[in-house]
């Protein structure tokens, strides 16, 4: 029987166990998550483990309400003991959930603790925590630099100033690059109550007005050019579905005014509008050598009722099975046909959509740039063991895994990097297990570089 979280954890195989040592001591280039560029800069101490572990994690909201724990436990206004106390009565009901590997791993990474949470050793390990969160190793940028972390790309909107990746960058103390992502769901959404507040505000850091869609694309071009100016090299898009419809700049114009001038737009008119618009930010995109990131398929905020009282990303969201491909296709095609296509990655949510993405990745390549389309990592309900594992088997089976940029956090926790060794630990078991097996040579120098640069050389090189 295997320890738990040994060194051997999730390595099967006597190849596996030596390409992880190559892998495990790669940097990490974070290139998607939701940290907030301000804990960084100011690298204030956490007070305890409630507020580096579970403020803002949906993630575990999720797993507690599922255990059956009250709201106010969760996100309410009870102690910091007191929901970390209910984290802990939530955790030894997890096994089979990553959560509960992320759990263990984080603890035993940052913290040296290799007890497994539970209600009885809760208070234990809540003292051990905090009493090490006093100390200067434990602030938000120890956490970064411990964590060997070169790169962190957050999730921007454009209407942020970027003030705190400007004091990061010339920070000379602080090695990692901290680097924006354009996240313009303002700009696209225009159907939500918030678009004419947000237009407002786009006016406001643009020094442009914005009363037609002509000053939109202005005042976004603005934006582009001031985040690239301030090391932005990647957008992203969260779509629930991937719906494209050719559409004349007079017809986006209209729809534009009808929904400005305050009337109600059909779902029609609101593909059309978004296809316009996604259509002319990947111009802009490709313009400036950034890379493209569609997260497709999550259908969100489905508790109407707890939305009212904690709003988005709260963690009641699901996975949709909308069509795709057909609107994927499309929409990529038309930049390319522009020669306007940035490098892209695809996530899927649906796991149904695997061979969708694998296959749509070989339609649109560029000389030069080896896997210009990427079929993104196994993406929020995926990234765990089984997830992982398909996602890289199908990439492999219909793709050059060799090229593949990696795993990503997509977090807002600062612990949260430990998921780069759990991803790098599946990657080596799985390809140690086709040596094994006869599937692939036993040429450990060639499979070494092959690790290597799916841990950290494809991603550096493909955002550069």
């Amino acid at each position: 029987m295997k320890q738990f979280l040994g060194d051997d954890f999730l390595l099967k195989s006597e190849t596996a166990q030596k390409l992880y040592e190559k892998s495990k001591v790669q940097p990490i280039h974070d290139f998607h998550c939701h940290l907030d560029p301000k804990e960084i800069w100011e690298d204030k101490p956490f007070e305890n483990m409630t507020q580096v572990w579970l403020a803002g994690d949906h993630y575990k909201w999720r797993a507690m309400r599922l255990n059956g724990i009250s709201e106010h436990l969760i996100t309410g206004d009870s102690s910091d003991w007191e929901k970390f106390e209910a984290w802990a009565e939530t955790v030894p009901n997890l096994i089979g959930n990553p959560l509960y590997h992320w759990t263990h791993m984080e603890l035993k990474t940052f913290f040296g603790i290799e007890k497994v949470l539970t209600p009885e050793t809760a208070l234990e390990i809540w003292e051990e925590c905090n009493e090490k969160l006093q100390h200067p190793d434990f602030s938000p940028r120890k956490f970064v630099e411990r964590s060997n972390v070169q790169f962190i790309g957050t999730t921007d909107d454009p209407i942020s100033m970027l003030e705190y990746h400007e004091l990061l960058t010339n920070d000379e103390a602080f090695t990692a690059t901290i680097a924006p992502t354009f996240r313009p769901d303002g700009a696209l959404f225009l159907e939500k109550p918030t678009f004419h507040d947000w237009l407002k505000k786009l006016e406001s850091v643009s020094g442009q007005v914005v009363t037609s869609l002509d000053e939109l694309l202005v005042a976004m071009k603005q934006r582009v050019d001031f985040f690239d100016q301030m090391g932005c090299r990647a957008s992203d898009h969260g779509l629930s579905q991937m719906v494209y419809k050719g559409v004349s700049k007079v017809e986006a114009e209209e729809i534009f005014a009808k929904r400005f001038n305050g009337n109600a737009l059909s779902d029609q008119e609101i593909v059309a509008y978004q296809s316009f618009l996604l259509l002319e930010l990947g111009k802009m995109y490709a313009e400036k050598k950034w890379v493209m990131q569609l997260h497709i398929g999550a259908i969100r905020n489905n508790n109407t009722k707890m939305f009212h009282v904690l709003g988005a990303d709260s963690g009641f969201d699901s996975i949709g099975d909308a069509r795709l491909a057909e609107g994927l296709a499309q929409f990529l095609d038309a930049l390319d046909q522009v020669d306007a296509l940035p490098k892209t990655i695809l996530y899927n949510l649906n796991p149904r959509d695997n061979y969708v993405l694998a296959t749509m990745t070989g339609n649109f390549y560029e000389a030069g740039i080896p896997g210009k389309v990427q079929f993104g990592s196994a993406w929020w309900f995926n990234d765990h063991i089984d997830g992982m594992e398909k996602q890289l088997k199908d990439l492999g089976n219909l793709g050059l895994l060799s090229h593949f940029v990696g795993m990503l956090t997509d977090s807002r926790s600062l612990l949260s990097f430990v998921r780069h060794d759990y991803f790098r630990r599946i990657l080596c078991n799985l390809i140690g297990e086709w040596v094994e097996d006869g599937k692939a040579p036993s040429d450990h120098d060639s499979l070494e570089r092959m690790v290597e640069n799916i841990s950290f050389n494809n991603a550096k090189r493909y955002f550069a």
